[in-house]
């Protein structure tokens, strides 16, 4: 009987959740022990701003396991990897740079699960960002750790597909499933010494940032497609939002209507030179209508302040828009590119 991998897992997000799970399991035991955990140190949460253990920890916790929670990776916190005699340190979302001597102290050496298809969308949010940019598929890829942002040797992959009314929560939890086959597949290859890792193609390399609240902005000039996009790949944050009838509302889900829609104006076709973009062009049965440079938009789920995210039929009993209202646009800030973006 092969002995289990002693583990150790660096991570600080709840889409891991689903891989801790398996791996103290009775078939996830059989492969490899969790011998410690590394997560971010507690931090406020909330209006309230009340300092609070991540989920990642709580769930450390609850097993009993060691919790180690530094500010930064020093060489003292490296000496208490040692101690725990790992053979293999399995990474996600951890939020740390580690250093080449904490990368190299488990025996195998320190692996990383990466929410994209790489070399697409390194960086710091390929979820929202592969959705916002139109992607129909992502994935997880499983990867050795170097010092260049998500650059290095390719292990495996596991492939999820985006649907149209996917929002960044649905693939976020369809990625966190996904990593327990990528992880079964690579635990008895990486034990006989069988994995095999190969060379990203850095020329192909796609880069995305750290999002913020002023992402969610929307360019009613765009086409409908690339705006829905953009809605459903910043929600549940930044959110995507405008204002309707003087109040912002946040926008939860979106697609674009077919214009063979009953509910559409004539005039609402893309060509016509008479309708404005971001002009409200009526409801259908799924959402409020909204003109474009290409397209008709369909907002499905819709916020005001201090309510709940609604379906846009029950939305607009209470907070009616009238056709002809008019949108305003704001420029759509770039969220992906050919180079890691600064630092702000």
């Amino acid at each position: 009987m092969t002995t289990p991998l002693r583990l150790v897992f660096l991570g600080s997000d709840a889409i891991a959740r689903p891989l801790l799970d398996w791996l103290v399991s009775d078939v996830g035991r059989a492969q490899v022990e969790v011998v410690g955990v590394f997560t971010q140190p507690d931090r406020p949460v909330g209006r309230g701003q009340k300092i609070t253990a991540n989920e990642i920890k709580t769930w450390a916790l609850g097993r009993g396991l060691p919790v180690l929670q530094p500010e930064k990776i020093t060489d003292e916190v490296r000496a208490q990897l040692a101690a725990l005699t790992p053979d293999l340190s399995l990474v996600m979302a951890y939020g740390h740079i580690l250093r080449d001597a904490f990368i190299v102290t488990p025996r195998l050496g320190t692996l990383n699960l990466h929410t994209s298809l790489l070399p697409q969308y390194r960086g710091a949010s390929p979820i929202q960002t592969a959705i916002a940019s139109g992607e129909r598929q992502t994935g997880v890829t499983l990867m050795q750790i170097v010092r260049e942002l998500d650059a290095g040797p390719l292990a495996d992959f596991e492939r999820v597909k985006i649907e149209p009314l996917d929002t960044a929560l649905d693939i976020e939890a369809k990625l966190a499933a996904a990593c327990v086959p990528l992880v079964v597949r690579a635990l008895p290859r990486l034990a006989a010494n069988t994995l095999d890792f190969i060379a990203q193609d850095h020329a192909r390399a796609t880069f995305c940032r750290r999002l913020e609240k002023n992402d969610g902005a929307l360019d009613f000039a765009a086409p409908a497609a690339v705006l829905a996009a953009r809605i459903n790949g910043l929600f549940p944050w930044p959110t995507c939002g405008c204002e309707l009838n003087g109040q912002p509302v946040k926008i939860g889900l979106a697609d674009v209507a077919p214009l063979a829609d009953p509910a559409l104006p004539a005039s609402s076709a893309p060509q016509s030179a008479n309708v404005a973009l971001g002009s409200v062009l009526g409801v259908d049965a799924h959402g409020l209508l909204v003109a474009t440079g290409a397209g008709v938009l369909r907002l499905r789920r819709l916020q005001r302040p201090g309510g709940r995210m609604l379906p846009a039929a029950e939305f607009l009993r209470g907070f009616p828009v009238a056709s002809g209202t008019q949108i305003a646009s704001m420029p759509l800030p770039a969220l992906c590119g050919s180079s890691p973006f600064p630092r702000r």
